[in-house]
């Protein structure tokens, strides 16, 4: 069988995981879930030479040291001279190989607790890919999440559905109703495509980016194992998530459905869930000591964390930094003056 070419995009600031995700070191690059960082463990998912190919790996300048230091040989990087979000990183991978390749296109930060589960979906989407289909990993849910899009599954297809619609992150009320209706699927941001046909189809939908893309590709220059695109060409693109420039555009799209034990790790809320607790639901890491305490996160690089009748709570402590939220408070500390000014 042809090998599947791996597209690992590595960006963000993490700052919904400060103090610990830093804008220096951000989250993918750090050990949250487990020894190996979320990079290494998705690089670990798609090492199996009988299935895939070297990755490529998207990332831009700030990044470059830590995905090297963390890179098993063979790979290549290729150096966004600026952040252009999902569509353009994707672009440059997708015009860099062979238009007959398969695409899977990973995010670097996120956790995937079944691994075979997700080799079986990898199969199954790179089935339809081949037949020219766009393909999301439609990720079961488990809750009705408000911070995620949704995927609505439509026509039966061999191996997974048709998109009847992709929905933006709901409301708590609306995802109660995607969840009891067992029609919906989280949209994890895992793709599929051909390369030569995700190409063809931003050019469809979005012919300026397509163009930038390829000039920002044929005036790039090699370096080792790095490829920078053109910088002025680059320049000219226009930012937007691939979701928005393809996805929801095309009328190829289909899903493949996958329970997967996926998290986006996207607070520390949902690195809470994403670690094996105690049987208070208590996670710790470090120096920490806890008393009558429950579903309460506790970690700590240096100081001891003591904590007494705490209930859903996160404790965190890095260097002078420490940071105390409820779980419902998680999703906002990328806001706080410590994360956002960084």
């Amino acid at each position: 069988m042809t090998l599947i070419h791996p597209v690992i995009l590595c960006g963000g600031s993490g700052t919904r995981l400060w103090p610990r995700s830093r804008k220096s070191k951000p989250k993918p690059f750090i050990p949250l879930v487990g020894e190996q960082t979320l990079f290494e463990a998705t690089l670990s998912r798609v090492a199996d030479p009988a299935l895939f190919a070297k990755p490529a790996i998207v990332t831009g300048e700030a990044h470059l040291p830590h995905v090297e230091a963390q890179l098993a040989g063979g790979a290549s990087i290729i150096v966004e001279p600026e952040a252009k979000n999902t569509a353009a990183a994707i672009a440059l991978a997708a015009a860099r190989l062979p238009e007959d390749a398969v695409m899977l296109v990973c995010p670097s930060d996120h956790y995937i607790g079944k691994v075979p589960a997700f080799h079986e979906a990898v199969q199954a989407a790179a089935a339809l890919a081949r037949q020219d289909y766009m393909v999301a990993f439609g990720i079961t849910p488990t809750a009705p999440e408000t911070g995620f899009g949704y995927i609505r599954r439509g026509a039966a297809l061999d191996g997974g559905f048709a998109v009847a619609q992709f929905v933006e992150k709901p409301d708590l009320e609306r995802a109660m109703q995607f969840l009891a209706s067992g029609e919906y699927s989280w949209n994890g941001g895992i793709f599929m495509f051909r390369a030569g046909a995700f190409m063809a189809e931003l050019a469809r939908h979005r012919p300026a980016l397509a163009e930038a893309v390829r000039r920002a590709v044929d005036g790039g220059k090699t370096d080792g194992a790095r490829f920078h695109p053109d910088t002025q060409a680059f320049a000219a693109i226009e930012s937007e998530s691939v979701d928005y420039a393809v996805m929801e555009e095309t009328d190829r799209a289909a899903m493949v459905p996958v329970a997967m034990g996926w998290s986006d790790i996207g607070n520390w809320h949902a690195l809470r869930d994403a670690r094996d607790g105690d049987g208070d639901g208590n996670r710790t890491r470090g120096p920490v000591e806890l008393v009558n305490c429950r579903g309460v996160l506790a970690d700590s690089d240096t100081l001891r964390i003591s904590a007494i009748g705490l209930e859903n709570v996160a404790i965190v402590v890095d260097g002078d930094e420490v940071l105390v939220t409820t779980m419902e408070g998680a999703q906002a500390v990328g806001k706080l003056p410590g994360a956002a000014n960084q």
